[in-house]
């Protein structure tokens, strides 16, 4: 859902002065260029990769989805700044989803550059790797799913393409990032902060003293990054996304460098907003749970707006509707957490009533 002022698709990047997504390696920094990549099948359109460029070599921030077509641009945009796959010296991977991780690991494998990724996305690539061994009989999202009180959502992704993970996209990493750490990259230092919240092992970089965050999916500058869309489930992922928000708060204001959208100028004024809109939307679940006295996740749901058009739920596609309802169980679990609201697990799934 979007809560900035300009949406997504309309966003002009101040770097390159022209549509956010397109083609290019534009320079945000001196020695720092954002290459956006294509996201075939998602509304995003594309996934900004950072190139940093030190004495001994490249450090990418993320590396896009392992399809032809992205690494065919990767290739290009490299060369045009006179760089090629073997100068990546190392990935630093923002979290495990695959628009970010599965051409990181593959050229990684492939070129012998080091992949670092969240030590807490472990269990993450453990499930990938079981599902690609032994078979799943479903999606382990459907469960997430069910506890949602979305049963029938659940069948319909369930009756949706699937494919089994490729083990080449999903190797795990070279280096496990454990708590905070800095990388040295030539001349700048890169300090890596762990904030789970969209994922249990996000993380973004800050380069204080260019005044830039590589902000991964944390803080994003025209839409709220999804939350409770991880498996295995995460405990609290809201809560964790708005703690983690508060440690970027904590930092310099720095102009966010992010995955998707423009460059923008302040991860103050972002952050703050996040914080915000959540807030309000823990208000929106509470007021609906006092009204009707108990409900489901999805029931809340559809009592909620979503998108920046507040769009009633029923306007969503499928897939958004299970979005939905994971993100209103995740703001569910936090009135709990904070004493606000009571859960009962009941076999359709979990009911929430108003403290």
């Amino acid at each position: 859902m979007s809560t900035g002022g300009i949406a997504t698709g309309h966003a002009v990047s101040p770097d390159s002065g022209r549509h956010w997504a397109d083609e290019g390696a534009w320079e945000v920094a001196e020695g720092i260029h954002r290459i956006p990549l294509p996201l075939p099948m998602d509304a995003l359109k594309a996934i900004n990769v950072y190139v940093v460029q030190g004495d001994d070599g490249l450090t990418l921030i993320d590396g896009g989805w392992s399809i032809p077509v992205a690494r065919e641009l990767l290739d290009t945009s490299l060369r045009s700044i006179g760089s090629g796959f073997g100068d990546i010296k190392r990935f630093l991977v923002t979290h495990v989803h695959r628009d970010h991780f599965t051409l990181a690991t593959v050229l990684g494998h492939e070129y012998g550059a080091d992949v670092a990724l969240g030590r807490e996305e472990q269990p993450a690539l453990e499930l990938l790797h079981r599902a690609g061994r032994d078979g799943l009989d479903e999606s382990p999202f459907l469960a997430v799913l069910r506890t949602a009180g979305a049963e029938e959502i659940a069948q319909l992704w369930a009756a949706g393409p699937g494919e089994l993970p490729k083990p080449v996209d999903w190797a795990f990493p070279d280096t496990w990032l454990e708590g905070d750490r800095s990388f040295d990259v030539g001349r700048r230092r890169l300090d890596a902060v762990h904030t789970p919240g969209h994922t249990p092992g996000h993380y973004v970089f800050a380069d204080q003293a260019e005044g830039v965050l590589f902000s991964g999916d944390h803080v994003l500058p025209t839409i709220t990054p999804s939350i409770g869309f991880t498996v295995p489930p995460a405990d609290q992922p809201l809560g964790q996304f708005m703690a983690s928000l508060a440690r970027v708060r904590e930092l310099p204001d720095l102009r966010i460098l992010p995955a998707h959208g423009p460059v923008a100028p302040s991860s103050y004024q972002r952050v703050d907003e996040l914080l915000a809109h959540h807030e309000d939307r823990l208000d929106l679940c509470l007021a609906s749970l006092k009204e009707r006295g108990s409900a489901t996740s999805l029931v809340v749901a559809k009592d909620l707006g979503w998108t920046r058009h507040e769009r009633a739920f029923g306007e969503l596609d499928v897939f958004s509707q299970g979005m939905a309802a994971m993100e209103t169980k995740a703001h569910l679990d936090l009135l709990v957490a904070r004493g606000q609201a009571s859960a009962v697990d009941l076999p359709d799934g979990v009911v929430y009533t108003a403290s």
